[in-house]
């Protein structure tokens, strides 16, 4: 029977999918991890005591890079080349989708409506990241290989979700409400498009390492276009709702550091 928990699992047990997972992953990790850093550095005045808190999350995506790169090391294993179709980072930005790294990249004081694109981009993509995490977490925080990483990434990733819910509440009763609808409903139907080819490039790759049937893939890739088709029809809208976070000022402290793998 196929489930989410067996197919991570044949991931894992084999060495090129798992090298493949975890270098898929570590690479958007450290984009992101770029990606707010320059940010935080080019932070409207208006908005510079949002600048630690952005210098906070670009941390924990650099942290869980690293992590993942540690899991990697703790099986003897290299990082492998991320084939272009499955990275979900820079497919999202092709799609016109947050801040372009061209204009991060410049030394120009960013405006308040960047500020309002990035953290719409990021309530929606980490809305996927902790619900990913969470799907993990119940199947393998217990895991002797992968369970603290698990647990830590999971809870970052819902300490980052509470902190776009709360900066871009607090932008809305600043009277950005308008702009923030607009930006996050466009981001969340570019992301589930995006999220749905990506999740098919990489089940192609998961099949031609583990010598997946036909019938097998077809059924995995059937199950992505339901979500994507549940997901047209309504199911974005998860992504676009806000309100106020029960873990308030969740980025407000320094980044904890990434667990040691013996």
């Amino acid at each position: 029977m196929l489930s989410a928990k067996s197919l991570f699992q044949e991931i894992l047990a084999n060495d090129e999918s798992f090298a493949l997972f975890c270098s898929i992953a570590a690479s958007g990790e450290s984009q992101g991890g770029w990606e707010n850093a320059r940010i935080a550095a080019l932070v409207p005045e208006s908005e510079r005591e949002l600048a630690p808190k952005i210098t906070r999350h670009g941390a924990d995506e650099d942290k869980h890079g690293r992590i993942f790169n540690a899991l990697l090391k703790k099986r003897g294993l290299d990082p492998v080349p991320v084939p272009p179709e499955t990275d979900y980072t820079m497919l999202l930005e092709k799609n016109g989708i947050g801040l372009a790294h061209e204009q991060l990249g410049r030394d120009e004081r960013l405006a308040v409506q960047d500020i309002v694109t990035y953290l719409s981009h990021s309530r929606v993509t980490e809305q996927r990241a902790s619900e990913q995490m969470d799907l993990l977490r119940k199947h393998f925080a217990d895991d002797p290989d992968i369970g603290r990483a698990v647990k830590q990434i999971s809870n970052d990733e819902d300490n980052h979700l509470a902190y776009c819910h709360e900066e871009l509440l607090r932008l809305a009763y600043a009277g950005h409400g308008r702009a923030i609808q607009r930006t996050l409903r466009e981001c969340a139907l570019a992301e589930i498009r995006v999220y749905r080819d990506v999740s098919l490039a990489v089940m192609a790759n998961m099949g031609r390492i583990l010598g997946w049937s036909k019938a097998k893939s077809a059924v995995l890739a059937a199950g992505i276009h339901a979500m994507y088709a549940y997901e047209r029809l309504g199911g974005w809208r998860r992504m676009v709702s806000l309100e106020m976070p029960e873990r308030r000022d969740a980025l407000g402290g320094p980044a904890s550091t990434a667990p040691e793998f013996a």
